[in-house]
Protein backbone atom coordinates (compact mmCIF):
# COMPACT_ATOMS: atom_id res chain seq x y z
CA UNK A 1 0.00 0.00 0.00
CA UNK A 2 2.69 2.23 0.74
CA UNK A 3 4.48 1.33 -2.08
CA UNK A 4 1.64 2.11 -4.47
CA UNK A 5 0.82 5.56 -2.55
CA UNK A 6 4.41 6.62 -2.93
CA UNK A 7 3.93 6.04 -6.78
CA UNK A 8 0.94 8.07 -6.83
CA UNK A 9 2.89 10.86 -5.64
CA UNK A 10 5.78 10.30 -8.11
CA UNK A 11 3.73 10.29 -10.98
CA UNK A 12 1.21 13.20 -9.93
CA UNK A 13 3.10 15.98 -10.65
CA UNK A 14 3.25 14.43 -14.56
CA UNK A 15 -0.46 13.78 -14.33
CA UNK A 16 -0.86 17.57 -14.24
CA UNK A 17 1.23 18.59 -17.16
CA UNK A 18 -0.85 19.67 -20.16
CA UNK A 19 -1.28 16.93 -22.52
CA UNK A 20 1.25 17.22 -25.32
CA UNK A 21 -0.86 17.16 -28.78
CA UNK A 22 1.23 15.57 -31.93
CA UNK A 23 3.11 18.08 -33.49
CA UNK A 24 1.34 19.02 -36.54
CA UNK A 25 2.16 17.48 -40.12
CA UNK A 26 5.50 19.41 -42.26
CA UNK A 27 2.56 20.46 -44.61
CA UNK A 28 0.36 22.16 -42.04
CA UNK A 29 3.68 23.84 -40.48
CA UNK A 30 4.66 25.09 -43.37
CA UNK A 31 1.28 26.93 -44.55
CA UNK A 32 0.98 28.47 -40.88
CA UNK A 33 5.01 29.55 -41.50
CA UNK A 34 3.99 30.93 -44.96
CA UNK A 35 0.94 32.35 -43.52
CA UNK A 36 2.42 34.50 -40.43
CA UNK A 37 5.65 35.42 -42.55
CA UNK A 38 3.35 37.41 -44.98
CA UNK A 39 1.37 39.06 -42.07
CA UNK A 40 4.62 40.21 -40.61
CA UNK A 41 6.05 41.27 -43.72
CA UNK A 42 9.08 39.39 -43.25
CA UNK A 43 11.41 38.34 -46.50
CA UNK A 44 13.11 35.08 -45.10
CA UNK A 45 12.57 33.05 -42.50
CA UNK A 46 13.31 29.26 -41.64
CA UNK A 47 12.13 26.64 -39.10
CA UNK A 48 13.29 23.27 -37.71
CA UNK A 49 11.40 21.36 -35.64
CA UNK A 50 12.44 18.49 -32.97
CA UNK A 51 9.99 15.91 -31.43
CA UNK A 52 11.60 13.65 -29.06
CA UNK A 53 15.35 14.58 -29.17
CA UNK A 54 14.98 13.38 -32.96
CA UNK A 55 14.44 16.25 -35.96
CA UNK A 56 11.16 15.77 -38.08
CA UNK A 57 10.63 18.94 -40.21
CA UNK A 58 12.93 21.57 -41.53
CA UNK A 59 12.28 24.09 -44.15
CA UNK A 60 13.04 27.47 -45.66
CA UNK A 61 11.03 30.07 -46.53
CA UNK A 62 11.24 33.28 -48.43
CA UNK A 63 14.39 35.16 -49.72
CA UNK A 64 17.59 35.25 -48.90
CA UNK A 65 19.24 38.41 -50.36
CA UNK A 66 17.58 41.66 -52.27
CA UNK A 67 18.16 39.89 -55.82
CA UNK A 68 15.43 37.38 -54.90
CA UNK A 69 17.55 34.04 -54.31
CA UNK A 70 16.13 31.30 -52.63
CA UNK A 71 16.29 30.53 -48.85
CA UNK A 72 17.02 27.15 -48.63
CA UNK A 73 17.91 25.05 -45.46
CA UNK A 74 21.91 25.03 -45.75
CA UNK A 75 21.88 28.88 -46.43
CA UNK A 76 24.61 30.66 -43.95
CA UNK A 77 22.57 32.80 -41.76
CA UNK A 78 23.71 34.86 -38.35
CA UNK A 79 23.34 33.07 -35.34
CA UNK A 80 23.70 36.01 -33.14
CA UNK A 81 23.29 34.98 -29.46
CA UNK A 82 21.93 31.94 -30.44
CA UNK A 83 26.16 31.93 -29.90
CA UNK A 84 25.86 31.88 -26.24
CA UNK A 85 23.92 28.98 -25.97
CA UNK A 86 26.04 26.95 -27.81
CA UNK A 87 28.91 28.46 -26.19
CA UNK A 88 27.53 27.22 -22.72
CA UNK A 89 27.23 23.88 -23.86
CA UNK A 90 30.88 24.18 -24.71
CA UNK A 91 31.58 25.19 -20.91
CA UNK A 92 29.27 22.32 -19.50
CA UNK A 93 31.26 19.85 -21.51
CA UNK A 94 34.60 21.43 -19.97
CA UNK A 95 33.44 21.57 -16.47
CA UNK A 96 32.68 17.79 -16.92
CA UNK A 97 36.01 16.56 -18.18
CA UNK A 98 37.13 19.29 -15.40
CA UNK A 99 39.16 21.35 -17.56
CA UNK A 100 37.19 24.40 -15.64
CA UNK A 101 35.15 24.57 -12.53
CA UNK A 102 31.84 26.49 -13.04
CA UNK A 103 31.73 27.96 -9.15
CA UNK A 104 35.30 28.24 -8.81
CA UNK A 105 37.15 31.69 -9.08
CA UNK A 106 38.15 33.17 -12.36
CA UNK A 107 41.06 33.95 -10.63
CA UNK A 108 42.35 30.72 -9.90
CA UNK A 109 42.64 29.88 -14.27
CA UNK A 110 44.59 33.14 -14.30
CA UNK A 111 48.25 33.36 -14.13
CA UNK A 112 47.99 36.73 -12.81
CA UNK A 113 45.53 39.18 -11.79
CA UNK A 114 42.94 40.08 -14.40
CA UNK A 115 43.52 43.61 -14.16
CA UNK A 116 47.53 42.73 -14.85
CA UNK A 117 46.84 41.50 -18.60
CA UNK A 118 47.65 44.06 -21.31
CA UNK A 119 45.20 45.34 -22.84
CA UNK A 120 43.16 43.74 -26.25
CA UNK A 121 40.77 46.21 -27.41
CA UNK A 122 40.52 44.50 -30.28
CA UNK A 123 39.71 41.37 -28.76
CA UNK A 124 38.12 41.81 -25.21
CA UNK A 125 37.59 44.88 -23.26
CA UNK A 126 40.29 46.52 -20.68
CA UNK A 127 40.02 44.67 -17.86
CA UNK A 128 42.90 47.54 -16.86
CA UNK A 129 40.61 49.77 -15.33
CA UNK A 130 39.38 46.76 -12.53
CA UNK A 131 42.98 47.46 -10.92
CA UNK A 132 41.30 49.61 -7.88
CA UNK A 133 37.56 46.97 -7.61
CA UNK A 134 38.54 43.56 -6.68
CA UNK A 135 35.15 42.26 -7.16
CA UNK A 136 36.67 40.19 -10.33
CA UNK A 137 37.44 37.77 -8.11
CA UNK A 138 33.82 36.81 -7.33
CA UNK A 139 33.39 35.78 -10.72
CA UNK A 140 32.75 32.00 -11.92
CA UNK A 141 32.04 30.84 -14.78
CA UNK A 142 28.71 29.63 -13.70
CA UNK A 143 27.67 33.23 -13.04
CA UNK A 144 28.91 34.62 -16.18
CA UNK A 145 26.91 31.85 -18.15
CA UNK A 146 23.59 32.64 -15.67
CA UNK A 147 24.69 36.78 -16.96
CA UNK A 148 24.93 37.62 -13.49
CA UNK A 149 28.40 39.47 -13.61
CA UNK A 150 27.48 43.18 -13.06
CA UNK A 151 28.40 44.30 -16.43
CA UNK A 152 26.36 45.86 -19.04
CA UNK A 153 25.74 44.42 -22.21
CA UNK A 154 29.08 45.72 -23.32
CA UNK A 155 31.80 47.86 -21.80
CA UNK A 156 31.91 49.77 -24.88
CA UNK A 157 28.18 51.15 -24.17
CA UNK A 158 29.64 52.45 -20.87
CA UNK A 159 29.03 56.40 -21.10
CA UNK A 160 32.72 56.67 -21.29
CA UNK A 161 33.33 52.95 -22.79
CA UNK A 162 34.69 51.63 -19.82
CA UNK A 163 34.14 48.30 -18.06
CA UNK A 164 32.38 49.00 -14.40
CA UNK A 165 30.60 46.77 -12.05
CA UNK A 166 26.56 47.60 -11.81
CA UNK A 167 26.02 45.68 -9.31
CA UNK A 168 27.59 42.74 -7.36
CA UNK A 169 28.29 39.65 -9.04
CA UNK A 170 25.90 37.16 -8.42
CA UNK A 171 23.42 39.60 -6.83
CA UNK A 172 20.85 39.61 -10.02
CA UNK A 173 20.25 38.97 -13.41
CA UNK A 174 21.36 41.64 -16.25
CA UNK A 175 22.14 40.42 -19.37
CA UNK A 176 25.49 40.76 -20.43
CA UNK A 177 27.41 39.48 -23.27
CA UNK A 178 30.53 41.30 -22.14
CA UNK A 179 30.72 38.09 -19.31
CA UNK A 180 30.74 35.88 -21.84
CA UNK A 181 33.23 37.21 -23.75
CA UNK A 182 34.99 37.42 -19.96
CA UNK A 183 34.85 33.73 -20.31
CA UNK A 184 36.45 33.62 -23.32
CA UNK A 185 39.37 35.12 -21.89
CA UNK A 186 39.67 33.20 -19.01
CA UNK A 187 39.87 30.21 -21.54
CA UNK A 188 42.14 31.68 -24.40
CA UNK A 189 44.32 33.76 -22.12
CA UNK A 190 43.59 31.68 -18.32
CA UNK A 191 43.88 27.91 -19.66
CA UNK A 192 45.64 28.32 -23.30
CA UNK A 193 42.76 27.02 -25.08
CA UNK A 194 41.36 28.04 -28.30
CA UNK A 195 37.17 28.80 -27.92
CA UNK A 196 37.23 28.70 -31.92
CA UNK A 197 39.09 24.91 -32.07
CA UNK A 198 36.73 23.63 -29.50
CA UNK A 199 33.59 24.76 -30.82
CA UNK A 200 34.24 23.18 -33.68
CA UNK A 201 35.34 19.76 -32.26
CA UNK A 202 33.29 19.84 -29.55
CA UNK A 203 30.16 21.38 -30.27
CA UNK A 204 29.93 21.42 -34.57
CA UNK A 205 31.32 18.38 -35.18
CA UNK A 206 29.59 16.59 -32.35
CA UNK A 207 25.81 17.63 -33.35
CA UNK A 208 26.62 17.59 -37.07
CA UNK A 209 27.16 21.20 -37.89
CA UNK A 210 29.00 21.20 -41.30
CA UNK A 211 27.79 24.75 -41.98
CA UNK A 212 28.18 26.36 -38.34
CA UNK A 213 31.48 28.41 -37.89
CA UNK A 214 32.61 30.92 -35.07
CA UNK A 215 34.35 32.95 -38.24
CA UNK A 216 33.72 33.78 -41.54
CA UNK A 217 34.92 31.13 -44.06
CA UNK A 218 35.01 31.54 -47.78
CA UNK A 219 32.89 28.40 -48.45
CA UNK A 220 29.94 30.19 -47.07
CA UNK A 221 29.95 33.11 -50.04
CA UNK A 222 27.78 30.99 -52.70
CA UNK A 223 24.80 30.41 -50.50
CA UNK A 224 24.58 33.26 -47.94
CA UNK A 225 21.61 34.97 -46.11
CA UNK A 226 21.75 39.03 -45.85
CA UNK A 227 18.73 40.54 -43.85
CA UNK A 228 16.28 43.04 -43.60
CA UNK A 229 15.67 45.59 -40.77
CA UNK A 230 12.48 46.86 -39.40
CA UNK A 231 11.94 49.85 -42.05
CA UNK A 232 12.73 46.72 -44.90
CA UNK A 233 16.15 48.01 -45.51
CA UNK A 234 18.47 45.66 -47.07
CA UNK A 235 21.61 44.48 -45.08
CA UNK A 236 24.58 42.72 -46.34
CA UNK A 237 25.60 39.75 -43.97
CA UNK A 238 28.78 41.05 -41.94
CA UNK A 239 31.93 38.45 -42.64
CA UNK A 240 33.07 38.27 -38.86
CA UNK A 241 36.65 37.54 -38.46
CA UNK A 242 36.93 37.46 -34.65
CA UNK A 243 35.77 34.43 -32.77
CA UNK A 244 32.96 36.26 -30.25
CA UNK A 245 31.79 33.54 -27.29
CA UNK A 246 28.80 36.66 -27.46
CA UNK A 247 28.10 36.38 -30.78
CA UNK A 248 30.13 35.68 -33.47
CA UNK A 249 28.37 32.37 -35.16
CA UNK A 250 27.59 31.47 -38.78
CA UNK A 251 25.28 28.77 -39.41
CA UNK A 252 22.11 27.23 -41.36
CA UNK A 253 18.98 25.89 -40.10
CA UNK A 254 19.74 22.09 -40.93
CA UNK A 255 22.92 22.49 -38.67
CA UNK A 256 20.77 24.19 -35.91
CA UNK A 257 18.27 21.71 -36.47
CA UNK A 258 21.17 18.74 -35.53
CA UNK A 259 22.09 21.29 -32.56
CA UNK A 260 18.66 21.52 -30.97
CA UNK A 261 18.32 17.43 -31.42
CA UNK A 262 21.35 16.96 -29.66
CA UNK A 263 20.86 19.41 -26.99
CA UNK A 264 17.92 18.71 -26.09
CA UNK A 265 18.58 14.65 -25.67
CA UNK A 266 21.53 15.39 -23.40
CA UNK A 267 24.67 14.41 -26.33
CA UNK A 268 27.93 14.88 -25.12
CA UNK A 269 27.15 15.54 -21.54
CA UNK A 270 26.47 13.00 -17.78
CA UNK A 271 22.81 13.34 -17.30
CA UNK A 272 23.64 15.56 -14.41
CA UNK A 273 25.59 17.94 -16.28
CA UNK A 274 22.73 17.97 -18.53
CA UNK A 275 20.55 18.65 -15.97
CA UNK A 276 22.61 21.88 -14.78
CA UNK A 277 22.86 23.19 -17.89
CA UNK A 278 19.14 24.09 -18.11
CA UNK A 279 17.99 23.89 -14.44
CA UNK A 280 17.16 27.43 -13.14
CA UNK A 281 19.89 28.70 -10.96
CA UNK A 282 19.47 32.46 -10.57
CA UNK A 283 16.01 34.16 -10.56
CA UNK A 284 15.35 37.02 -13.00
CA UNK A 285 13.77 39.82 -11.32
CA UNK A 286 13.16 42.13 -14.13
CA UNK A 287 9.91 43.52 -16.42
CA UNK A 288 11.93 42.68 -19.97
CA UNK A 289 15.69 41.98 -20.38
CA UNK A 290 16.53 44.93 -22.01
CA UNK A 291 17.68 47.10 -21.18
CA UNK A 292 20.22 45.17 -19.64
CA UNK A 293 20.48 47.56 -16.34
CA UNK A 294 16.68 48.14 -15.74
CA UNK A 295 15.89 48.41 -11.78
CA UNK A 296 14.37 45.33 -10.36
CA UNK A 297 10.58 44.13 -10.20
CA UNK A 298 9.19 44.19 -6.25
CA UNK A 299 9.07 40.92 -5.07
CA UNK A 300 5.60 40.20 -5.73
CA UNK A 301 5.63 41.38 -9.43
CA UNK A 302 8.49 38.89 -10.10
CA UNK A 303 7.77 35.91 -12.37
CA UNK A 304 8.48 33.06 -10.08
CA UNK A 305 8.81 30.80 -13.18
CA UNK A 306 11.72 32.66 -15.00
CA UNK A 307 15.63 31.86 -14.14
CA UNK A 308 18.62 31.53 -15.95
CA UNK A 309 20.70 28.61 -16.89
CA UNK A 310 23.79 27.89 -18.69
CA UNK A 311 23.32 30.38 -21.38
CA UNK A 312 19.69 30.06 -21.72
CA UNK A 313 16.59 30.94 -20.17
CA UNK A 314 14.57 28.52 -17.99
CA UNK A 315 11.28 28.74 -17.35
CA UNK A 316 7.83 26.53 -16.65
CA UNK A 317 4.23 26.73 -18.27
CA UNK A 318 1.54 24.57 -19.11
CA UNK A 319 3.57 21.21 -20.18
CA UNK A 320 6.12 21.77 -17.66
CA UNK A 321 9.89 22.59 -17.70
CA UNK A 322 11.28 24.26 -20.54
CA UNK A 323 14.43 26.72 -22.04
CA UNK A 324 14.71 29.01 -24.62
CA UNK A 325 17.37 31.39 -26.17
CA UNK A 326 16.79 34.15 -28.32
CA UNK A 327 19.26 35.99 -30.55
CA UNK A 328 18.50 39.52 -32.29
CA UNK A 329 20.36 42.19 -34.20
CA UNK A 330 18.80 44.92 -36.29
CA UNK A 331 18.60 42.75 -39.26
CA UNK A 332 18.18 39.26 -37.74
CA UNK A 333 15.09 37.97 -35.09
CA UNK A 334 16.54 34.18 -33.84
CA UNK A 335 15.00 31.97 -31.21
CA UNK A 336 15.25 28.75 -29.78
CA UNK A 337 12.45 26.84 -27.34
CA UNK A 338 12.64 23.77 -26.14
CA UNK A 339 10.13 22.06 -23.67
CA UNK A 340 11.51 19.04 -21.75
CA UNK A 341 8.43 16.94 -21.94
CA UNK A 342 8.99 15.17 -24.92
CA UNK A 343 12.16 16.47 -26.29
CA UNK A 344 10.56 18.96 -28.05
CA UNK A 345 11.92 22.28 -29.93
CA UNK A 346 11.52 24.69 -32.16
CA UNK A 347 14.52 26.59 -33.80
CA UNK A 348 13.85 29.56 -35.86
CA UNK A 349 16.06 31.86 -38.07
CA UNK A 350 14.53 35.07 -39.23
CA UNK A 351 17.28 36.44 -42.07
CA UNK A 352 14.53 39.73 -41.61
CA UNK A 353 13.88 40.96 -38.02
CA UNK A 354 10.35 41.22 -38.82
CA UNK A 355 9.81 37.47 -38.96
CA UNK A 356 10.36 37.92 -34.76
CA UNK A 357 6.38 39.17 -34.99
CA UNK A 358 5.62 35.50 -35.71
CA UNK A 359 8.01 33.83 -33.22
CA UNK A 360 4.81 33.06 -30.45
CA UNK A 361 2.12 32.18 -32.76
CA UNK A 362 4.23 29.41 -34.68
CA UNK A 363 5.37 28.11 -32.05
CA UNK A 364 2.22 27.80 -30.53
CA UNK A 365 1.03 26.29 -33.55
CA UNK A 366 3.67 23.75 -33.57
CA UNK A 367 4.44 22.98 -29.61
CA UNK A 368 0.87 24.26 -28.37
CA UNK A 369 1.00 26.49 -24.97
CA UNK A 370 4.43 26.81 -23.26
CA UNK A 371 4.22 29.40 -21.48
CA UNK A 372 7.14 31.07 -22.94
CA UNK A 373 8.24 34.15 -21.65
CA UNK A 374 7.83 36.40 -24.93
CA UNK A 375 7.02 39.79 -23.42
CA UNK A 376 9.69 39.61 -21.04
CA UNK A 377 12.38 38.58 -23.94
CA UNK A 378 10.73 42.06 -26.03
CA UNK A 379 9.13 44.00 -23.98
CA UNK A 380 6.20 44.94 -23.63
CA UNK A 381 5.67 46.93 -26.64
CA UNK A 382 6.50 44.30 -28.66
CA UNK A 383 3.27 43.74 -31.54
CA UNK A 384 3.51 40.00 -32.46
CA UNK A 385 1.25 38.92 -35.48
CA UNK A 386 -1.60 36.12 -35.23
Amino acid sequence: MRRAVLLLLTLFPLACLAAQRPIPSPAQIDAEARRLMQAAQARGMALAVIDRGRVVHVAAYGERNAAGDPLQTDTVMYAASLTKMAFGHLVAQLAQDKVIGLDASIADDLAKPLPDYAAEPKKYADYTVLADDARWRQLTPRLLLNHASGFANFGFLEPDGKLTFHFDPGSRYGYSGEGLILLQFVLERGLGQDVGALMQQRVFDRFGMPRTSMMWRADFAGNLADGWTQDGTAEPHDERSRVRAAGSMDTTIADMANFAAGYVSGNGLSTAARRDLVRPQLPITTASQFPTLQPELPVAQRRKDLSAGLGVVTFSGPQGAGFYKGGHDDAVGNTLVCIEQGQRCVVILGNDVRAEATFPALVAFVLGDTGVPWTWEYGAKKVFVR
